[in-house]
């Protein structure tokens, strides 16, 4: 055998020819399902459709119509709104019931754990679908929780007052989300280098001094990897209101969110081209709040 011979495979292909191969399903895919996918909505994006058949170009329109639309703004209000209560709500509440699992030492620490996370499991819709009758007038599980605790409950209906739906959802959220970011927060915690703890206790520190010059430091990289997926997530929000609100987005918009206002153009107008530009919109919001969020993490990180 000659040394062509013993530099090809099977087939007559080279070896080095064999990755191309067994990369070529991986290309496929990807060429499918996100290159080709990726520029169709960039295109979109510049015309308007009527249905997936009819389609005129219009140029930078549709960005126009969006950022002028009074309702993409009632979105983008309700959307902020839910997001930040994630934020500032969710995230401390995950790091909490972190730290007070990472504490326990009995066997009970995986129970609860299991318990904590188990939300996460469902999906979105039948959350929401779960916590419609939570939020049932005067014999709703929510009601009746606050008439025992406080002796008091609302009569309203929950999911058709304008003012009470955005408290709804982010009352559903809470339930879903803060023991999935918790077990992030789990983990970190179980990383944090137990010499410096040592250190720590030996120099006299308190609980409030080792929380903040020992853990806060520690676990910042996995708290701002929490923080960034936690705010991506709450600006991609769709199902919970969208199945919580029965297939709408409550009254005068209440529980419209950006991804909401998407639905509504691309799907019940059937104007793809609308709803392709404010996807782009979308991404624009996102990538800017999630530099902020890292940049201004990683100068916090230079000062520590």
């Amino acid at each position: 055998m000659d040394r062509t011979t013993k530099a090809r495979g099977w087939g007559g292909i080279r070896r080095q020819h064999w990755a191309y191969v067994f990369l070529l399903p991986y290309v496929v895919v990807t060429c499918t399902f996100f290159v080709y996918p990726f520029i169709q909505a960039i295109i979109l994006a510049f015309h308007q459709t009527n249905g997936p058949s009819s389609r005129v170009f219009v140029g930078a329109s549709n960005f126009a119509f969006v950022l002028t639309d009074d309702e993409f703004w009632i979105a983008v209000r309700n959307t902020t709104i839910y997001a930040v209560f994630s934020v500032f709500l969710q995230l401390p509440l995950s790091l909490g019931l972190a730290l007070l699992l990472n504490t326990r030492k009995d066997k009970m620490k995986s129970f609860f754990r299991l318990i904590l996370f188990s939300p996460r499991l469902v999906g979105q819709i039948f959350v929401g679908v779960i916590f419609t009758v939570i939020f049932v007038p005067r014999y709703g599980l929510f009601n009746r929780f606050l008439q025992t605790l406080i002796g008091w409950g609302l009569e309203e209906r929950w999911l058709e007052d304008p003012a009470l739906v955005m408290p709804a959802l982010i009352i559903t959220s809470l339930w879903m989300f803060v023991g999935f970011n918790m077990i992030y927060f789990l983990a970190a915690l179980q990383n944090v280098d137990p010499n410096l703890v040592e250190a720590a206790q030996i120099d006299g520190a308190g609980p409030w001094n080792m929380f903040r010059h020992v853990i806060v430091p520690a676990i910042k990289p996995v708290a701002t990897f929490v923080i960034v997926m936690s705010t991506i997530g709450s600006f991609q929000l769709f199902e919970l209101p969208y199945s919580l609100l029965r297939g709408g987005f409550g009254p005068k918009n209440s529980g419209l969110t950006i991804v909401g206002y998407l639905y509504n153009s691309a799907f019940n107008s059937g104007d793809l081209g609308t709803g392709s530009a404010v996807g782009w919109i979308l991404v624009l919001i996102i990538f800017v709040i999630s530099l902020a969020q890292i940049r201004v993490s990683g100068t916090l990180r230079s000062e520590a």
